[in-house]
């Protein structure tokens, strides 16, 4: 007689006995099953001592119950900077119709955020513009600055003098003079003011980074001591003057210049501070930019809030990237 063939539900029992007990178990399952649907099979085809038939098993099944999976490493999404600065700035409590602006670099790891859009009155800040654009004027022409270029530059960074920076500007050849040495700075929004409006000329943070970035970087069109002899004079600025971008920084490791305008149109308030600060050891290069605050103090307690968030943002971003990597 024929031996009979196992049913659909039969062979299914056989797999679902492989995967929970194993293979030996699944091997008695399946010639228990076969005998049930057959009774003389088992003594026809093979004696009772004979092994189990062998069986595929799935490795996830075969696996001891002990033993843990292999679990690959999850990666951290990339943390934005500019998103860190953005969420850094809603701490920032900006007046009723003024603006803001900043954008920093971490001069170690080489990371930046910028926040705020628009152009902004430079103020006294042109004066480092004013000052480079001279520096790379005189290499140009292969000589030194003269005394009297050296005193008003002195003046203009130090004391924030307006006449020496009118003297200095006429000599650059003013906003012609400014714009080219720009250009070459890699300053793309900038724009001189006209006449001798040079607090007018009209700039960016992000441009006013660029500029600092040819000060205080290694990459420059300015002569290593061109950019000696202005971060020092951007060391030693007047007591009255030491506030801005320096207050992030750790006692008085920092080198800035700032600007101050009231506008006669308006009656409020531009108020700027650009430079290098030192913070937990690390160099930041800080460019704060704003307007419309109803008093010069008020413009100085936004901008140094906002020089503050700058830097906890790529502080904040690099500590959170550490962890990931340790993790």
């Amino acid at each position: 007689m024929k031996p009979s063939v196992p049913s659909r539900t039969l062979v299914h029992a056989v797999i679902a006995a492989v995967t929970v007990v194993g293979v030996t178990a699944a091997g008695a399952v399946y010639m228990k099953a076969r005998a049930h649907s057959d009774p003389g099979l088992i003594s026809a085809t093979a004696p009772r001592s004979s092994p189990s038939p062998t069986v595929s098993v799935p490795a996830q099944a075969s696996a001891s119950a002990g033993e843990e999976e292999s679990v690959e490493p999850v990666t951290e999404p990339a943390l934005d900077p500019d998103e860190l600065l953005s969420r850094a700035m809603d701490a920032v409590s900006v007046p009723s119709g003024a603006k803001v602006a900043v954008a920093v670099l971490d001069l170690e790891s080489g990371q930046s955020a910028a926040y705020g859009r628009g152009t902004f009155d430079t103020a006294s800040i042109v004066k480092v513009d004013i000052l480079a654009a001279l520096l790379l004027q005189a290499q140009d022409a292969g000589r030194p600055l003269t005394v009297t270029e050296k005193a008003y530059a002195t003046k203009m960074i130090e004391n924030s003098d307006n006449d020496a920076a009118t003297a200095l500007w006429r000599t650059i050849g003013g906003a012609a003079g400014l714009d080219s040495a720009n250009e070459r700075f890699g300053l793309t929004d900038t724009t001189g003011g006209s006449g001798d409006l040079w607090g007018l000329t009209q700039t960016t943070a992000a441009d006013q980074l660029t500029l600092l970035r040819q000060v205080f970087g290694d990459e420059s069109k300015l002569s290593e001591s061109s950019r000696a002899y202005l971060r020092g004079l951007m060391e030693t600025i007047a007591a009255g003057q030491a506030w801005g971008v320096s207050a992030v920084a750790d006692g008085s490791s920092w080198a800035l210049k700032n600007g101050w305008l009231p506008r006669s149109t308006t009656g409020l308030w531009d108020v700027n501070s650009i430079g290098r600060v030192t913070v937990d050891g690390g160099g930041f290069l800080v460019a704060v930019l704003s307007k419309g605050t109803a008093t010069q103090q008020r413009g100085i307690t936004l901008v140094e809030a906002t020089a503050r968030a700058a830097v906890s943002a790529l502080t904040e971003g690099s500590t959170s990237a550490s962890a990931s990597v340790a993790g």
